[in-house]
């Protein structure tokens, strides 16, 4: 009993390396998505200064985003135990989904 039980409490290495950059993955597809909705909102029936810099503002902060995922993800895959995540980077990630979140509710409403 206590062979199986070592077994059952050993873990596949590649797993949460392979979770964290599905999850990278998707809530850069997520940003995409909210970035397109927000440029697309922002360009539609009136074209006004602040309208349109709200809409820069949200590609600037999903190209942001976009960078410290593309890094991340590419870290993930290069090694089987990678390094923490940089604090810097990590408040610059937060900081790139909070901005697009709020620039693309000003547009929506």
């Amino acid at each position: 009993m206590s062979g199986q039980s070592a077994v059952a409490h050993e873990r596949d290495p590649g797993l949460q390396p392979e979770r964290t950059r599905l999850a990278w993955r998707r809530t850069t597809l997520s940003g995409t998505v909210a970035a397109v909705l927000a440029v697309k909102a922002a360009l539609q029936d009136e074209r006004s200064a602040g309208g349109i810099v709200a809409g820069a503002l949200c590609c600037a902060c999903w190209l942001g985003f976009l960078v410290i995922a593309h890094g991340r993800i590419r870290a993930l895959a290069a090694t089987g135990s990678p390094a923490a995540l940089h604090p810097r980077h990590a408040t610059a990630a937060v900081l790139c989904t909070v901005a697009l979140a709020v620039c693309g509710a000003a547009l929506v409403l």
